[in-house]
């Protein structure tokens, strides 16, 4: 994703439904010791315990990249976290090598006026200080060389999450019928229970009426972020094809187009903030109907949704303005959040199979 829309492809809703340890087999046990300690151990019994613990690794993350959500899930981990670390070692490298220039120039400072400085790797004078400072001046630069590869690589997945998500649309079709089903059924529900009370209302009826009333207000807000959804990918996928030359948008027109899709995303977010946070009050005020298993599993499954959203929040609005208002610490750092939650889960979800 992007911190504004004329540098990278900023982003849309990436939350798709997506651990357990590796089991680790024991490799097999000689059944008798060589005599000779340094005895060389056979290639073929290396060969045979080394991938062992590599293939199940392997095994369960072909199993998630088997699905358009386990890849996006897998790209989405890897694009934040790279940008996360690459946040981070600018800033330690930047540091390190500020750092040392002040240490230069105050030694440069205390020598007498009208001196001679010559820099070579054998004055003596240098030191050990002098060689320490070249080694950090010298491990600081490697680390901007890897930030700036771990930029450009985060910056490329985005941009893979993003064509990726130019079917998404297809998928809102689907999700648009599947409320028209549940509204038509409601109807028929309705006029069926109408015809059974003949207008008359009894105690029952009143805990149906308001029962009803709730799905009606949980239908609303479906309506709502399912209008969001198609608003916000339509911006995104219109803006990027334009940027490909695909479609005809100017680039002014592409950067609003960036901007208004993250403000729809940000409004989405808030409205499915609204729906945890009402879920969690109608939880601790109704009894407990589950089992200890199932809310248990419930309330994990509250809490992975209560703080994949937190953490987009910040970052829809961020997008939602021209210049941004956090760096790419503060970027990577919060979208690493939902990437970790979403890689465990599916990283669970392989093993169980």
């Amino acid at each position: 994703m992007a911190e504004a829309a004329a540098a990278e492809v900023p982003a849309t809703i990436a939350d798709l439904p997506s651990g357990d340890p590796i089991p680790h087999p024991s490799s097999a046990t000689p059944t008798s010791k060589p005599s000779n300690a340094n005895a060389a151990i056979p290639l073929g019994a290396l060969l045979a315990a080394a991938p062992s613990g590599i293939d199940a690794f392997l095994t369960r993350l072909n199993s998630i990249l088997a699905t358009p959500a386990g890849i996006d899930t897998v790209l989405l981990f890897t694009c934040y976290s790279s940008k996360l670390t690459s946040a981070v070692l600018t800033h330690l490298a930047q540091s390190a090598l500020r750092r040392s220039a002040r240490e230069w120039l105050a030694l440069l400072a205390s020598l007498p006026p009208r001196t001679t400085v010559l820099f070579s790797a054998k004055t003596p004078a240098a030191g050990v200080a002098g060689v320490a400072e070249l080694a950090t001046t010298a491990t600081a630069a490697t680390a901007l060389v890897v930030a700036k590869r771990l930029s450009a690589l985060s910056t490329l997945l985005s941009e893979a999450r993003t064509m990726l998500r130019l079917w998404a649309l297809l998928g809102m079709y689907f999700w648009g019928k599947g409320l028209v089903a549940k509204a038509v059924a409601r109807f028929y529900r309705r006029r069926e229970g109408a015809k059974k009370q003949d207008g008359g209302v009894d105690e029952k009826g009143v805990v149906v009426a308001k029962q009803e009333e709730e799905s009606v207000l949980d239908t609303t807000l479906a309506w709502t972020q399912l209008a969001l959804c198609i608003a916000l990918q339509a911006l995104e996928n219109g803006a990027y094809l334009s940027s490909k030359g695909v479609m005809g948008w100017s680039g002014p027109a592409q950067a609003k187009a960036y901007k208004w899709s993250a403000r729809f995303w940000a409004a989405y977010v808030g409205v499915e903030l609204g729906k945890i946070a009402a879920e969690g009050l109608r939880r601790t005020n109704k009894a407990e109907v589950a089992t200890a298993e199932e809310a248990r599993e419930q309330r994990a499954d509250w809490r992975r949704r209560l703080a994949k959203n937190l953490a987009w929040a910040p970052l829809t609005l961020h997008w939602s303005t021209d210049k941004g208002l956090v760096g790419d610490f503060v970027v990577g750092l919060f979208g690493t959040v939902p990437g970790v939650i979403q890689i465990s889960q599916a990283w669970a979800a392989s093993g169980a199979k």
